[in-house]
């Protein structure tokens, strides 16, 4: 009896750079770009979405008041590496970094964000949120907020700190060296 020979394994994907990832992916959500390759998230649920909006209703009412600059969400793409592209839940890009009047484009954000508000899914691992916050912070952002449904729990990284902050649901939430004067109480985001 002859051996059958063994069926090779599928070859992996080529790996992809932000620009082609960009062309290809510019126009979808739940997709991100790590380290070349493609990676789909499933869709989070309720919480995830809820957190979200009160999350971006926060930020940008007091973006918008203070006149500071603009604010984003739905998975608006952040170059973070040659090979990376990841989607951010909210963030905030103050008028110093881009001029208040350039064009809007399609694609990524031109420039690192100033904050990055992140809301934990039920299917994100600790250490995948925290190589996303590295990510972001290598790429220029000043602040990373994980929000986290599940415990009521922010955290807040930053580029100047190597010890991560964590704000509880009874504690507030200041961001000063980046939305001087914003204060909110944390169960606000969870509310």
């Amino acid at each position: 009896m002859t051996p059958t020979p063994a069926t090779p394994a599928p070859a992996a994907p080529p790996l992809m750079t932000a620009e082609e990832f960009i062309r290809l992916h510019g126009d979808e959500s739940g997709v991100e770009l790590v380290n070349g390759r493609v990676v789909r998230s499933p869709m989070p649920g309720e919480a995830h979405g809820e957190v979200g909006s009160n999350a971006h209703a926060l930020i940008h009412t007091a973006v918008k008041q203070a006149g500071l600059g603009r604010v984003f969400i739905n998975d608006t793409f952040i170059r973070t590496k040659l090979d990376g592209v990841r989607g951010a839940d909210v963030c905030f890009v103050s008028y110093a970094r881009p001029p208040k009047d350039r064009p809007r484009g399609y694609g990524p954000l031109e420039v690192p964000p100033d904050l990055v508000i992140e809301v934990r899914s039920p299917s994100d691992r600790s250490g995948d949120i925290q190589i996303k916050v590295g990510e972001y912070l290598n790429a220029g952002v000043r602040a990373v907020v994980v929000l986290d449904p599940k415990i009521e729990a922010a955290t807040i990284y930053t580029a100047d700190e190597d010890i991560p902050q964590r704000r509880h649901n009874g504690d507030e939430l200041t961001l000063p060296g980046v939305l001087p004067g914003f204060s909110v109480p944390v169960r606000k985001f969870f509310e």
